[in-house]
Parts: C-alpha cells; sequence; structure tokens
C-alpha cells in the first residue's frame, strides 16, 4: 500500500494541524475569507455541516465556533471547540458544490494520559470506526487496512476503509498523538480513473491534488495528448493552458471540459448514494467548480525538469 495521501479531496484540506498529514497543496493558493459564527450559521454550507455534526456528535452544540473561513465555490471550513479554549476541538471541511463533509480533524478527545497512539491497533480502529460511523454511515461493506507509518518525528498510523474491488479507500484516516483526520476520498471501484499520478509536484514531491481533474479522457481527446505526454510537458514548467495554446485549444475549452466531467461524477455519486445529493442545479454546480479547475490548469511546476 502506498504511503500517501490519495486524491483531491484530502488535499483540499488545508488547515490540516501538522505537516504529517499533507503537503502544501493548489488549493492554498485560492483566496481564503474568514467568516464569523454568525455567518457560518446562516451559510448554506456551513448550516447544512454543523446540523450534520450536531446530530452525530450531540455534545458539540456546546462548543464555540473558534475559527471558519471559505474558499468561493470550493470549500467552507469550520473549527469549534469545546469552552475554555483547551478541550476537544473538531474541524470540519465541508466541499461548496456538494455539501459532503470531505474532512474532518477531531482533536483531544481523549484522555492526555493515554492518547490515541497509545492504544492498542483494535482501540484505535475502534474510535475511528466510530468518527466514520457517526459522522457518514455504517462502515459494514468496507474492507479494513492499517499501517505504522515512516514518520521518524511522531508515530503515526494510517487506515484505509475500502469498498471490494476498489483501487483507491473511500476513506482514509491518519491518527497521531491525540488527533484522528479523516478524509471522505470516495474511490471508484476497479478499474481506476487515474491513469498517471503526480502531474505537478511540489517540493519535489508530487502533489496530487491535481490529479483527480487531470485523468480525464476527454480532456486528453481535446488536447490531442496521451496522460504521459501531458505530465512531460508539465515536468517542463509548462502549465496545461500553455499546452492547450500550443494545441490552439482555448483555456475555456479546458474548463468546460474538466468542470463538465467532474459534475457528471458528482451526479452519478449522487444517484449511485455514494455521495448526498445536493440542491444546486448543474448550470450552478459547473459555476462553482470552474474556480478550482482554473487553479489546476494554471498551475506550473516550481522547478523545471532537466531531462
Amino acid at each position: 500500500m502506498k504511503k500517501r495521501l490519495i486524491g483531491g479531496i484530502v488535499a483540499a484540506a488545508i488547515l490540516i494541524p501538522t505537516a504529517a498529514y499533507a503537503a502544501p497543496t493548489l488549493i492554498e493558493m485560492l483566496t481564503r475569507t474568514p467568516m464569523t459564527a454568525e455567518q457560518v450559521k446562516v451559510d448554506e454550507v456551513g448550516k447544512a455541516a454543523l446540523e450534520k455534526l450536531y446530530h452525530a456528535f450531540p455534545e458539540t452544540k456546546s462548543f464555540e465556533i473558534i475559527e471558519a473561513s471559505s474558499v468561493q465555490g470550493v470549500q467552507t471550513s469550520i473549527i469549534l471547540q469545546e469552552k475554555g479554549g483547551t478541550g476537544k476541538k473538531i474541524t470540519l471541511h465541508t466541499n461548496a458544490v456538494t455539501g459532503a463533509i470531505e474532512h474532518v480533524i477531531q482533536e483531544n478527545w481523549e484522555p492526555k494520559e493515554k492518547p490515541l497512539t497509545a492504544l492498542t491497533d483494535q482501540e484505535i480502529k475502534s474510535k475511528t470506526d466510530v468518527l466514520i460511523d457517526k459522522l457518514y454511515g455504517s462502515i459494514k461493506q468496507y474492507e479494513f487496512a492499517m499501517e505504522q507509518m515512516e514518520n521518524p518525528d511522531q508515530k503515526t498510523f494510517m487506515l484505509n476503509y475500502s469498498k471490494k474491488g476498489s483501487k483507491t479507500p473511500f476513506y482514509q484516516v491518519f491518527v497521531q498523538g491525540n488527533t484522528i483526520s479523516a478524509s471522505l476520498i470516495g474511490g471508484e471501484t476497479a478499474p481506476s480513473t487515474i491513469q498517471v499520478e503526480g502531474f505537478f509536484s511540489r517540493d519535489g514531491k508530487p502533489d496530487y491534488f491535481a490529479d483527480d481533474f487531470l485523468n480525464d479522457a476527454k480532456l486528453f481527446s481535446l488536447l490531442k495528448i496521451s496522460p504521459t505526454e501531458l505530465k512531460q510537458e508539465l515536468a517542463k514548467g509548462k502549465s496545461v493552458v500553455e499546452v492547450a495554446s500550443s494545441k490552439q485549444v482555448s483555456k475555456q475549452q479546458v474548463i468546460d471540459v474538466i468542470a463538465k466531467t467532474q459534475v457528471d461524477g458528482q451526479i452519478q455519486g449522487e444517484k449511485n448514494g455514494d455521495v448526498p445529493p445536493g440542491n444546486r442545479s448543474i448550470e450552478q454546480m459547473l459555476k462553482a467548480i470552474e474556480p478550482k479547475v482554473l487553479q489546476v490548469i494554471e498551475h506550473k511546476n516550481e522547478t523545471p525538469s532537466k531531462k
């Protein structure tokens, strides 16, 4: 099993408290706007996320919203903590298009004298099972795998919950210290749609945020290029927009193709029951996802390959 975060959904969470969970990602360059507690409670996405949290963990109704922000059309993030500022904390990162809570971070829910990583493997799994089961639903249909990460700085465990036959986990969880960091990956059953990994790199490491967007058969057809060839062009320091321009394809054409694929996938996921149904029209969904697509296709590798 590969010891890395998988997919753009994980990378979309940018308020993760420790670098052990994720390297810097493309979404970090999007404009994040602070929100007040009052704004969160009347915001459509924020309000729905809070209602889901309160239903799953009633005790959080007494928690204070200590921080909140949004990336318009992409993500709403909320951090709540027990009153007093030293107790339990929980962070939610919610997809602004689908309304799905894509990432949740649960901190300090265990006694300091016996943190999560001091528990047995079975006890750790039991804690993550409860978090997923309460926030997302039954995990009985998922296969499970757990391993300790190669992290010399701090003991870290990775837990994957996958559907039978899937190459990608549906839920991926990291446990470190007294923190559980769980992500809704939504892995598809084989064959995987991922043809090439790591189209972009950051600090010498693959940045997997863009992979979900760029592994698009219709995009490759539009550009008349193979996945491997596109990766090679991007490794030279070009953006997808520049590659498209060299082939007489406009930026808007690229946006339209990728956005449609993403929205079609969301609609199919709703039909299959894999993701919660939204209440936006197709036109609204397409418009909402454009900033995210634009960020990917205009991005360039920091250090062009000299190969």
